[in-house]
Parts: structure tokens; C-alpha cells; sequence
């Protein structure tokens, strides 16, 4: 290819790219693919934009309240009319990032009463952080300034169980749900390992579902440049959480 066709093909992509992606450039140095100084354009940019004034201990009191809400049946009205989207349609201010399981059950917004445009969700099977996840919340913290990130695991969740099949039982698992269920092998083992031959099954599953979470925290507090800067200023947090099923209650845990 010729250095005039090679600068035009660089050149679409990266008009492509800034068409679909405008404002992702912190997920990318999280990822290792663009210049240090970058990062401070893509971290200042919070500063610049609409984001939400409340603290990592106002946010979490706020979530703490709504579940207690939830559970004990209090009527809420949480902004989802018309004048809320018109209100978020051109930007928008979450105040706390949520790494939730995929599980149908566990609705972020209905657990802790919250509406449109205040929590940003990033949800699959387990809670578990691959690069996509990384990424998203990179791009929350760095570029939305979320102050608070919650990683909720909960109860009877099923990618735990199939990660303690596999320690246990030594089951495997069909296409990618083994890679899937991979992350979460270590806290099964631990959880197996700590809770001794004759611990209950639902103590075992319970505590795997919590190290599973406690593990994702601490691969959040420790390894991303992008949340670095704000856990070490106190401008984030990043807690953990378990969900009970049966009581709607969510219990809070790593929050300092």
C-alpha cells in the first residue's frame, strides 16, 4: 500500500472513530492504547462537563436509603416522565456506577429506587470486570465524574454456582460460558477451601458470591490508572455489595 492510500485509510478511520466514540479516551488508556498525555485530557474533561455534585458518601447514603425503601415496601416516584428524558436527552450526570450481575432479579433501579440517567450500569453474568467492563467504568469515573462504584454480587447467582461446580464437582460447561465462569474460579476456591467439609451449602455459596465481589473491588482499586488518581484524591469509592433475594435487603461491605 502506498504512504498516500495508507494516510487516507488512517485518516477515515480516525474520522469513523471520533463519529462513534467521541469522549472514550479514558477506557482506551485504561486498555494501554493511547499516550499517557492523553489520560489528563480525558480526566480533565469531568471538570469541564455537567456531573453530578455529590459525595462518594452522599452517593452511597442515597442508595443505602432507597434499598431500605425498597424493602420495607415505601412508595417512591422515580424520574422517568417526559420532562426527565428531555432533561437527560443531551448529557448526562449518573452519580454512581453499578457492576451488577445479569441475573433478571436483581434490577438496579427497582432495588434502590432510582430513575433515568442516575446510575450507570454494567452488567453481565457473575459482576465480573473483563476489558469491556473496565472500560465502561473507567469512562464513568473518568469522563462522567461518578464519585461511587458498587460491585454487587447476590444471592443463588448462578455464575458463582457454576464456578463451584466446576472446584467441586469438576463440571464443565458448554461454548463460552467456561470462560466466563474462569474469573470467578478463585473465589470458589477460597470459599471451598475456608469453609471446611461439614459447612452448610448455602454458607459456601454465599461466601464464594461475596469473595467473588471482594476480588472484582480490589482488581478496581488497584489496577486501573484512570481510578487511581481519583480513590487516592477521596473524590471515589469503590464498595462492595451482596443482594439477598428472599429479603431485598443489600448489604454494603469494603467501604473503606
Amino acid at each position: 500500500m502506498s504512504s498516500d492510500a495508507m494516510s487516507t485509510k488512517l485518516s477515515r478511520r480516525h474520522i469513523l472513530g471520533g463519529a462513534c466514540c467521541a469522549g472514550i479516551a479514558a477506557p482506551a488508556i485504561g486498555l494501554g492504547l493511547v499516550p499517557a498525555p492523553v489520560l489528563a485530557q480525558a480526566t480533565d474533561h469531568a471538570s469541564h462537563g455537567p456531573t453530578t455534585n455529590l459525595t462518594p458518601q452522599e452517593a452511597l447514603a442515597l442508595l443505602k436509603q432507597g434499598n431500605a425503601d425498597f424493602v420495607n415496601n415505601v412508595p417512591f416516584a422515580a424520574p422517568v416522565d417526559a420532562q426527565r428524558r428531555l432533561e437527560i436527552a443531551q448529557s448526562q450526570s449518573p452519580f454512581t456506577v453499578l457492576v451488577g450481575c445479569s441475573d433478571s432479579r436483581v434490577g438496579p433501579e427497582i432495588l434502590f429506587g432510582r430513575g433515568l440517567g442516575e446510575l450507570f450500569i454494567v452488567r453481565n453474568a457473575g459482576n465480573v470486570v473483563d476489558t469491556a467492563a473496565m472500560g465502561s467504568v473507567e469512562y464513568a469515573v473518568g469522563n462522567l465524574g461518578v464519585p461511587l462504584v458498587v460491585v454487587m454480587g447476590h444471592e443463588r447467582c448462578g455464575a458463582v454456582g457454576a464456578a463451584l461446580s466446576v472446584v467441586g464437582e469438576n463440571a464443565t460447561f458448554p461454548g463460552s460460558i467456561g470462560h466466563m465462569v474462569d474469573p470467578i474460579l478463585p473465589a470458589a476456591i477460597k470459599a471451598h477451601a475456608e469453609a471446611g467439609a461439614d459447612a452448610p451449602e448455602d454458607e459456601v455459596f454465599a461466601a464464594a458470591v461475596r469473595e467473588n465481589v471482594a476480588r472484582v473491588v480490589t482488581e478496581l482499586r488497584t489496577s486501573s490508572p484512570v481510578l487511581a488518581g481519583p480513590l487516592a484524591e477521596g473524590r471515589l469509592m469503590v464498595v462492595g455489595a451482596y443482594y439477598d433475594l428472599d429479603e431485598g435487603r443489600v448489604d454494603f461491605f469494603m467501604e473503606s
